[in-house]
């Protein structure tokens, strides 16, 4: 899995602060933007203690992702307020097997043999598909969940702090857990104020929303 942050709106914290500021000031957006960064970053921090995220809806983030499973993208693809791109399996020829192995797997050697097995097997079936003139949009249907892929996605930051409260969370799906994770320490880097609290429910509330008591952040 790789994640590389490709883009993101200018100022990605001046935006906010001078929209949080426009709310209550008579003064032009125009003339709020030649405030110093300082004073911007300071009102967006007080707004978002004060849980007004509505203006960090004015920043953006685009991700390119490569090397993750279908199994994930699926998953991914439910965060609706966001906009993908993502590889084709009805253009691109997958010829070549690319997957991804759980480490549940991995950690059973005999399964995990087995599972190798299985994949040669359904990229045999796919190669064969194409070589009698099938279209690899019919072929992909004996692809599985595990084939590799890649796409482009890009979030605005409220819809962010969202994806990072569920999919950060220790119940969330190793692989959507960990491209989250990924994510996050990128938009850190050149957003700290928006995301310094950022990250599974339980560590910005103290609270469990799904009360899973058998996590180890279980308040109690």
């Amino acid at each position: 899995m790789k994640v590389t942050l490709i883009g993101y709106s200018p100022e990605p914290e001046k935006v906010p602060g001078m929209a949080a500021m426009l709310t209550h000031s008579k003064t032009t957006p125009e003339a709020l933007y030649g405030l110093p960064d300082q004073q911007t970053r300071k009102v967006l921090e007080q707004v978002m203690e004060l849980g007004h995220t509505s203006v960090i809806e004015h920043t953006c983030f685009t991700f390119a992702i490569s090397g993750v499973s279908r199994s994930l993208t699926h998953q991914l693809v439910r965060h609706r307020i966001a906009s993908y791109s993502q590889q084709s399996q009805r253009y691109v020829n997958l010829s070549d097997p690319q997957y991804v192995v759980p480490p549940t797997i991995t950690e059973h050697a005999e399964m995990a043999a087995e599972y190798e097995k299985t994949m040669a097997l359904i990229w045999k079936q796919y190669n064969s598909l194409l070589k009698l003139g099938i279209p690899a949009e019919d072929a992909r249907y004996v692809l599985p969940n595990a084939t590799c892929t890649n796409i482009l996605v890009t979030m605005n930051a409220r819809e962010l702090l969202h994806f990072f409260e569920l999919r950060c969370c220790l119940h969330a799906q190793w692989e959507i857990r960990k491209l989250a994770d990924l994510m996050l320490a990128e938009v850190k880097q050149v957003a700290p104020t928006i995301f310094q609290h950022a990250g599974p429910a339980c560590e910005s509330s103290g609270v469990c929303p799904e009360h899973k008591t058998d996590c180890p952040r279980y308040p109690g």
